[in-house]
């Protein structure tokens, strides 16, 4: 899976953001029928029916649920999925990242054009259908061509000396709670809703997964021992 992660949000390395001034009001909606009377009215999308037209269109691409990260700077519910009712985030972009089923490579795509999360998720749905339409066209090769535009680009080399990023090349019997307190300590200064930057928060979110994943591997390790011991 690509370096995403669905909170808070990681931007892809090297796109362009849009500047605040330049966002709009965005103006997709969900169409409601009273079966009775066959009135219909338009309301503005939820958040919860943005993220629900989004995995669906990736699903129609063949790509699994499990291999898509839906990444904003909404609280999650649960299940991992943003949850409705919240308050909007200073910064309401969005972006997803998936493993494309055929070509077996990491892409992503996002936008923060609107000034509001579920539309910008709305919106990334409706660039990827409009893609899908130049394959049922007969356009395979020009579909492929296009998305290898949006290749996940992994996190420059120097991002991935997680201690480095944490700030722990000094801990030497390092925990779970170690790597979470440095997380939290670091991302409350990087976060840019606090006037960080996406690009440190990419990291922090990308060396706590690795240190998390080294700290659950160091235990696993000496699980097995006492096991090979005890025998």
């Amino acid at each position: 899976m690509s370096a995403g992660t669905a909170y808070p949000l990681t931007w892809p390395a090297g796109w362009k953001r849009t500047p605040v001034e330049s966002r709009s009001v965005g103006r997709f909606g969900t169409t409601k029928t009273n079966v009775m009377s066959g009135w219909r009215h338009t309301e503005h999308i939820s958040i919860h029916a943005a993220t629900v037209r989004l995995r669906q269109e990736l699903g129609r691409m063949g790509v699994r649920d499990d291999d898509i990260v839906l990444s904003t700077n909404l609280q999650l519910r649960l299940d991992g999925l943003p949850r409705s009712g919240q308050t909007q985030p200073k910064d309401p972009g969005a972006a997803v990242y998936w493993s494309d089923p055929w070509a077996k490579a990491p892409r992503c795509m996002a936008i923060d054009r609107y000034t509001k999360v579920e539309q910008n998720i709305a919106a990334l749905a409706a660039t990827i259908e409009a893609m899908r339409a130049i394959e049922r066209h007969g356009g395979a090769a020009v579909l492929e061509r296009a998305f290898s535009g949006f290749i996940a680009v992994p996190a420059p080399a120097a991002e991935h000396d997680w201690r480095v990023v944490l700030e722990l090349q000094d801990v030497v019997e390092l925990g779970r709670e170690d790597v979470e307190r440095a997380f939290r300590r670091l991302a409350a200064k990087a976060h840019p809703d606090r006037d960080g930057s996406h690009e440190r928060m990419t990291a922090l979110n990308l060396a706590r997964e690795r240190a998390l994943a080294w700290v659950e591997g160091r235990r696993r390790a000496s699980g097995a021992d006492m096991e090979g011991a005890a025998a």
